[in-house]
């Protein structure tokens, strides 16, 4: 069965708590301060059951304008509208203005309840009745049905109660983005249960024994009971006035305004982009940055407009801005706020978040215009696509799109399908369904080949550059997951080659020219002149003075394509005069069987400088094996 919540507006002392006490039985107004001024001041609630069988619940809010925050708290997830109009007094200024704040917060349905018709005469109340249909003509209430009644005299309840049925029939049931949500209007203690939480849930459903998030505040919990109309469930639903035990919450930590969250599905908001609409009924202009109070849910924060196509918004207008709040709030894409203005506190107008996470825009730029047009008019593939290009090299999962668009994982998923069949979305992890757009991939394998190029210029006798230090010179925050799919995609198509912790360009050859390849050939012939006796490999790099890391660079390098042979961090030798000697030291073993240091030194005619070194080269290199003082060839064991 669907779950629908009616609210009651209207002016103060009009009859809307009188009124729901004669329709459910229930006296909304439970403060000892509310009794004793006779009029309300918090959230009341109530439920009905209707002659069809639909129950609907019923937030009684206040009509007061001193208490104009509350109740748009209280009409924030309801279904359709009750407006309540006295018959002796007609239609008063939060009439008015609780019309717009529904009309705001884009509440399409409901009816008037025509009340205290017993303190009128008849043609009075035909009067007040043309009056109604005069002040509502072009608001969406323009067809509801009016019915007089009197809570007094308890007469034509029936009739409001058919009426209240009907327009329930009519109701389209809210798209559902999926994503639990229940904004906090009211938290308290139970003796024996502890703290309860109450609200509408605004979307998705939620069962005992969840885990949940207290946002802004991050706090978490667990759901100890449910009940929904005074009556413990096991699950709630989207459009249930529901009340919530949480497990180990104390009262303190919770206030009106916070939201309860599944973990990781919704997250703090402190710049909003949105549409705004300026109310035809303000008498003057909005400015760019001016100071307002954003009513969301159930909270409210004080916040600077930043009109983003204009300095100035016309009484009847609407235009893309950006809201900055002092505090954190807790939204997702799709919900419509209310704007009264900071002082004195109006309502001034409202409209729909369209990013609860932007960055900053720059003011009357073309690109970020098209962003929020796309955002708000376009089909679901264009609006992904926008908001993946929005979070750049870091991409989005799953849960993170669903909040930023206000649409159901599922349906974004089955987008997400066609859009990587297309190679226009890329898949990054898939047990989170993390996502990159096209464009910030093929961003980064540019910008990792254009790092890659400019190593290798810096770097001429580097065969190539370290995946960390690649990772590092991007200069951005990129994942490694990212970073590592980016580099198995470029070696893929042929652009750059890994060598296990090295990368570098395909095309990539180590080219020794002009200065560099002097350099070599002296080093070259050091060495090749030095035969069996080199000089310190320290000191062959320190006599080329202010070339010392272009001859480091290249040594390493001779190193590596075996022109020298490095035995320890002193000793470096030619490499065919190394293996002329490999060539006598092998004979000299085969022939006597064995060699010791002395013999070594008959074959060679060195100083135990070199001796010794060389003798554990080639027992490091596995052509001899030492036994006791002596050595022998390995391939004779």
């Amino acid at each position: 069965m669907k779950h629908f919540v009616l609210g009651t507006a209207g002016h103060v002392d009009h009859g809307k708590t009188a009124l729901i006490k004669a329709l459910t039985g229930v006296d909304t107004d439970r403060l000892k301060e509310e009794k004793e001024r006779g009029i309300t001041i918090e959230l009341g609630f109530a439920s009905l059951t209707l002659p069809s069988g639909q129950t609907v619940g019923i937030v009684d809010v206040p009509g007061h304008e001193k208490f104009i925050k509350n109740m748009v708290s209280g009409a924030a997830g309801i279904d359709l509208v009750m407006l309540v109009i006295a018959a002796d007094e007609g239609i008063m200024p939060q009439t008015k203005e609780h019309l717009h704040i529904c009309s705001l917060l884009g509440i399409t349905c409901g009816l008037v309840a025509l009340t205290k018709i017993d303190m009128v005469e008849a043609d009075w109340l035909e009067l007040v009745k043309s009056e109604i249909a005069e002040f509502l003509r072009g608001s969406f209430l323009e067809d509801a049905p009016v019915i007089p009644v009197s809570a007094i005299k308890q007469e034509g309840l029936s009739d409001l109660i058919d009426a209240i049925d009907a327009t329930v029939r009519k109701i389209t049931e809210k798209t559902d983005d999926g994503i639990f949500r229940l904004p906090v209007d009211r938290v308290f203690t139970m003796k024996g249960f502890g703290t309860v939480v109450t609200g509408t849930l605004v979307s998705g459903c939620i069962k005992v024994g969840e885990e949940i998030q207290i946002l802004p505040g991050k706090m978490t919990s667990r759901i100890r009971g449910i009940q929904v109309h005074n009556q413990p469930v096991e699950e709630a639903w989207s459009g249930q006035r529901t009340a919530i035990n949480l497990q180990g919450a104390e009262k303190s930590s919770i206030n009106r305004g916070d939201v309860l969250t599944r973990p990781q599905t919704v997250w703090p908001s402190q710049r909003l982009d949105v549409l705004v609409e300026y109310l035809a009924a303000n008498s003057k202009t909005l400015k760019k940055r001016a100071l307002v109070r954003l009513h969301t849910g159930t909270s409210e924060v004080i916040a600077r407009i930043v009109l983003l196509t204009q300095d100035e918004l016309l009484p009847g207008e609407k235009a893309y801005a950006q809201l900055v709040l002092v505090n954190k709030t807790v939204v997702v894409a799709g919900e419509h706020f209310v704007l009264r203005s900071y002082s004195p506190v109006t309502t001034i107008g409202g409209g729909q978040i369209i990013d609860p996470q932007p960055v900053k825009h720059k003011r009357q730029n073309e690109k970020v215009i098209s962003e929020l047009e796309q955002l708000q008019n376009g089909a679901l593939p264009e609006r992904i696509s926008v908001i993946m290009e929005r979070t750049g090299f870091a991409g989005i999962n799953l849960h993170g799109l669903a909040f930023r668009l206000g649409i159901s994982t599922r349906k974004i998923k089955e987008v997400l399908e066609n859009l990587f069949s297309r190679q226009k979305a890329i898949l990054l992890d898939g047990e989170d369904t993390s996502v990159i757009s096209e464009y910030f991939y093929h961003q980064l394998e540019e910008l990792i080949t254009r790092n890659i190029e400019a190593y290798h210029e810096k770097n001429p006798l580097q065969e190539g550059i370290s995946k960390e230090e690649l990772k590092a010179a991007l200069g951005r925050p990129i994942s490694t997951k990212l970073f590592n799919m980016a580099l198995r995609s470029l070696g893929k198509n042929k652009t750059i080659v890994s060598d296990k912790d090295n990368v570098r360009l395909t095309a990539h050859q180590i080219q020794m020219t002009g200065n560099l390849d002097s350099i070599h050939l002296t080093i070259a012939a050091i060495y090749q002149k030095a035969g069996l006796t080199p000089p310190a490999l320290p000191d062959v790099i320190a006599g080329f003075k202010d070339q010392q890391s272009q001859a480091q660079s290249i040594i390493k390098l001779m190193i590596k394509n075996g022109e020298l042979i490095k035995i320890n961090e002193d000793l470096c030798f030619d490499g065919k005069s190394l293996e002329q000697l490999r060539k006598d030291y092998k004979a000299l073993l085969i022939k006597d069987g064995q060699a010791t240091p002395g013999s070594f030194k008959g074959l060679t005619n060195l100083s135990r400088k070199y001796i010794i070194p060389l003798m554990e080269y080639f027992d490091m290199n596995k052509l001899t094996v030492r036994v006791e003082d002596h050595r022998i060839l390995r391939e004779k064991i």
